[in-house]
């Protein structure tokens, strides 16, 4: 981190590092100009982020914009980081590519089935790590 600046901004292999530590994010959809936001367990890898859901809102969107924006972040006392990707998202089909899913280390948090794979095909990602303190003073008064 840059001396005295609380936010640095990470390269393209940092941020899929950070990724690689966690299993929940934020999917982001729009349709019609109503955007929404979906926690999600995920697995990131390979320029891709995988999920798994049910029949819902997330897939008929998907279905009418496959452009996504997908949020990871992590925060502590004294500072956090936060990842953002967009790309396109791709409903699995194939059995091989399903087959394939299936062998993620992708499970649901919570008790209910989730048959469909989506595949987050990433083309664009930043990242920032973030050091917490007090705000400045705005008038320059000490």
């Amino acid at each position: 981190m840059v001396e005295g600046n609380p936010i640095e901004v990470l390269d393209e292999a940092q941020a899929w590092g950070l990724l690689a530590t966690r299993e929940f994010g934020r999917l982001a959809t729009s349709v019609g100009n109503q955007p929404e936001i979906f926690p999600i367990n995920f697995h990131a890898g390979d320029g891709k982020i995988y999920f798994r859901t049910a029949a819902g809102t997330k897939l008929s969107e998907i279905a009418v914009n496959d452009r996504l924006a997908f949020e990871a972040d992590e925060t502590g006392t004294d500072g956090g980081w936060s990842v953002i990707a967009k790309g396109r998202a791709h409903i699995l089909t194939g059995t091989r590519e399903i087959a394939a899913a299936d062998e993620l280390p992708l499970r649901s948090w919570v008790p209910t089935l989730k048959y469909d794979y989506v595949e987050l095909a990433v083309d664009e990602i930043s990242a920032r790590r973030f050091t917490f303190g007090p705000e400045p003073d705005r008038y320059g008064n000490q």
